[in-house]
């Protein structure tokens, strides 16, 4: 039997999944609800029904275009194509005057806009559904295109992507809407061009720029040209293409065993890169299901577990962490453009990047069809889950997505399926210098640098000035105020905050030049011990610290516990004739409230039980602070009392600062920061603070007065470990072997304890990932060793548990569990 014949005429050209489509053509107007308009019955074949399938994953189905919010959407489309259809003036570099084709940026800008027009045709209620006259327009931008620049005769100029993926990707979404109104000839020449940027070679070897989610746009690219070319050849080389995506990787792009995704190399990219993958592989996995092109690779799976594993626990109520997305951090504001680019967008872009996978889930000849429900429920219980909790920024009309996005997302929030609510607990994402720490109403996410992963990324203009990102920096949501609690990183944080005070790092005030140590995640620190052990709910973290082209040198250390994290600091040392600081927080305040300041509101400062001024420009040292509040956002505690500077200021800057293509409109926020100062080049300073994410003024006092909560069993460039008597925890952060309280190691580790009832577990890591055996001993009795993991060998128990632990490398966490004397 023939591709193009199997599969029972590929099940009925596309029924399978059920998936309807409001379409309109030339005389064709499209009703809502119905699977096309009366009289178009989808023609016969796979390549038909793939285009047809295409289309209603790219365009929408199941809304009704005269309810909201479809019905603004479409009309903006509309808008958009009027004003890019009034502006068309095709001259021999340019087809729009403001979209020169060099930069090749400006080709696939032009694209982008004759993708709306066409969208604009074939969409219903847009105003200009359905006419020919703008049919004829995008036409003949496309032969403008063809004929000028996008076109075999081109030898590629500037940056690779807009050839290979930006610029044909959208070329091909257009020929897809058009298809039936083209000429044949024009097709043909789009395809060829197509075929000249985009070779079959590129998807060869999984090297160099095709890898990861780069490798997933390729196949794209590929398997829409194999449709619309009707290529058997193409859809299998797209097809085959993708399996190098799916194995879990140990170095360089992709996914890791433990939930980490990297792209660029040494960047953690899970909430862009990584959801570029995530939507092309949902569009490929639902466009190619119960054809004879289906994607069967059993390895398909380890995405499917990614969703869980390396997705889920990044994004928190609707928004996706700022640490795993790079150099878009600078994007936010974009002229021209009404929707703003923050961590809450990109958090709904990864949902419906989830949704969109999902669809494949129901496929006859998906992951087995009740196992596919399961799934598939699983999935959508999160994605409504986050969709109720964010009100920062309604996901249900979010701006930036067109009505197929938001109708899979309305399909999900109006499923019987109940939400789930966020999670709590511990993860630590080794291969990207990442950990997320989550307890009921409040999150962390602390992001280091290694030898393996870059201290930031910047390129292409973006984020010159990320230079500290690696630096230890904090970012945690939590309290009542809804800033605190959903929209400190996003209310324009990055174009305001101080690039050198950024939450939670230690850091010289050395000055950097813009894209200092070079760009796309090229600089990175010579240090390799970088990590962490935990239980899945407490965690010992560490990392050993490098300024960036600098001479700064420190051990920093996080034990992330019931209610607050244990920040430490040691053998602070430096010689750039510099100040040195650690920031104890960088908090965004947000802007100046039209009626001034409100003394008492969310922000006000309380030190040791003592209200301090509600106005920006106000700074203060306190010689002997003990406890810090600030109300609607949480506290912070000094053990014992320590030296504590504070500032109030307002910042002023705009996105076009830390962004090429960013607006230029300035933005004013309140910050407070709270610091540790080092004083000019350091030798071997420390520093200790609790950070109380939601807590309220009596809990921060109260814990500030409990001299027997936390006893710090050292805090030096050797070691740095605490006990917490009331949690049963002991853990230490080994930078040399030797002993700390109750625990001892033969080499660098991270060791956590914790004791419930007469039962205790032992969780053992190797930051380092030498790999070299280690021996760590608990000095505690011990009556017998009741289960332990791969990698431990028990050595004594008795009067002292003893264990040798091979590590491998790749710092997992190795875990024993022992019974206690009663």
């Amino acid at each position: 039997m023939s591709p193009a014949r199997s599969r029972r005429d590929f099940l009925a050209t596309t029924g399978a999944l059920g998936l309807g489509l409001s379409l309109a053509g030339p005389g064709r107007p499209a009703a809502a609800g119905q699977r096309g308009a009366p009289g178009t019955e989808p023609p016969a074949g796979p390549y038909a029904a793939l285009r047809r399938r295409w289309l209603e994953i790219t365009l929408g189905t199941g809304f009704d275009p005269a309810a909201e919010p479809y019905a603004a959407r479409l009309a903006r489309t509309g808008r958009q194509a009027a004003a890019h259809r009034a502006g068309l003036r095709p001259a021999p570099g340019s087809l729009w005057p403001d979209l020169p084709y060099d930069p090749p940026a400006g080709i696939t800008a032009s694209y982008r806009r004759l993708e709306t027009m066409a969208r604009a045709w074939a969409q219903p209620g847009t105003g200009l559904t359905g006419d020919p006259g703008l049919a004829a327009d995008v036409t003949a931008g496309l032969d403008h295109l063809d004929r000028t620049v996008y076109h075999p005769g081109t030898t590629r100029y500037g940056n690779w992507w807009e050839w290979q993926i930006g610029s044909p990707r959208l070329l091909l979404d257009t020929l897809a809407v058009l298809h039936d109104t083209l000429p044949p000839g024009l097709r043909e020449r789009a395809l060829a061009a197509v075929d000249h940027f985009v070779p079959d070679e590129v998807l060869g070897e999984y090297t160099g720029v095709s890898t990861g989610a780069n490798r997933v746009d390729l196949c794209r690219v590929v398997a829409l040209r194999g449709v619309l070319g009707e290529a058997p050849a193409k859809l299998t080389l797209a097809r085959d293409a993708l399996s190098p995506v799916f194995p879990y990787v140990t170095r360089g792009d992709g996914l890791y065993a433990d939930g980490s995704f990297i792209q660029h190399t040494r960047v953690p990219y899970t909430g862009t890169y990584g959801q570029v993958l995530l939507d092309g592989l949902g569009r490929l996995f639902t466009l190619l299901a119960g054809s004879p092109w289906e994607v069967t690779d059993p390895g398909r799976h380890t995405v499917h577990d990614g969703v869980e594993r390396a997705w889920a626990p990044l994004l928190y109520d609707g928004l996706v962490m700022d640490s795993v997305s790079g150099r878009a951090v600078s994007r936010g504001v974009v002229p021209d453009d009404p929707v703003r680019y923050g961590d809450h967008q990109r958090g709904h872009q990864v949902m419906a990047a989830i949704t969109l996978l999902a669809l494949a889930l129901d496929a006859p000849d998906g992951p087995g069809t009740a196992a596919g429900a399961v799934l598939r429920d699983r999935w959508h219980a999160l994605v409504k889950g986050w969709i109720e909790r964010d009100t920062w920024l309604p996901v249900l009309t979010d701006p930036q997505f067109d009505v197929a996005d938001l109708a899979r997302l309305h399909a999900v929030a109006a499923s019987p399926v109940p939400a789930a609510p966020e999670p709590t607990g511990h993860r630590i994402f080794a291969a990207m210098d990442r950990a997320v720490h989550r307890r009921p109403g409040w999150a962390v996410n602390i992001a280091m640098a290694s030898d393996r992963i870059a201290y930031y990324e910047n390129g292409n203009g973006e984020n010159p000035r990320g230079w500290h990102t690696g630096a230890g920096m904090l970012h945690w949501w939590g309290g009542t105020d809804p800033l605190s609690r959903h929209g400190q990183y996003t209310d324009a944080f990055w174009p305001t905050a101080d690039p050198y005070r950024l939450p939670g790092i230690t850091v010289s005030a050395k000055r950097l030049a813009d894209d200092e140590g070079g760009g796309w995640g090229e600089p990175r620190p010579d240090a390799r011990r970088v990590g962490g052990t935990t239980d899945g709910e407490f965690a010992a973290l560490g990392q050993d610290l490098r300024g960036l082209a600098g001479t700064l040198r420190a051990k920093k250390s996080w034990f992330c516990l019931d209610d607050a994290v244990v920040c430490l600091a040691a053998g602070i040392t430096a010689r750039d004739g510099t100040a040195v600081e650690t920031v104890i927080d960088h908090r965004n305040l947000g802007a100046e409230p039209a009626a001034g300041p409100d003394p008492g509101g969310p922000g006000a400062v309380t030190v040791d039980g003592v209200a301090q001024p509600d106005g920006t420009g106000w700074s203060a040292t306190f010689r002997r602070a003990h406890w810090v509040h600030l109300r609607g956002h949480g506290g912070y505690v000094l053990p014992g009392g320590g030296r504590l500077h504070a500032l109030r200021e307002a910042r002023t800057g705009a996105w076009r600062d830390i962004n090429d293509g960013g607006s230029p409109e300035p933005f004013t926020r309140r910050y407070l920061t709270l610091r540790h100062d080092h004083g000019t080049d350091p030798v071997n300073a420390s520093c200790l603070h609790l950070l109380m994410p939601g807590a309220t003024p009596a809990a921060v006092a109260a814990r500030a007065a409990d001299r027997h909560w936390l006893r710090v069993l050292e805090n030096s460039d050797h070691r740095q470990g605490v006990l917490v008597d009331p949690l049963g925890v002991t853990a230490v952060n080994f930078w040399r072997p030797g002993t700390a309280g109750p625990l001892t190691a033969t080499a660098p580790a991270s060791v956590l304890v914790r004791r419930t009832g007469t039962t205790a577990v032992l969780c053992v890591a190797e930051p380092a990932r030498t790999g070299t055996p280690l021996t760590v001993v608990w000095h505690h009795p011990v009556r017998a060793v009741t289960a332990h993991g791969p990698g431990v060998e028990v050595l004594a128990t008795g009067r002292a548990l003893r264990l040798r632990i091979t590590p491998g490398t790749a710092c997992v966490t190795h875990r024993c569990t022992v019974t206690l004397p009663g």
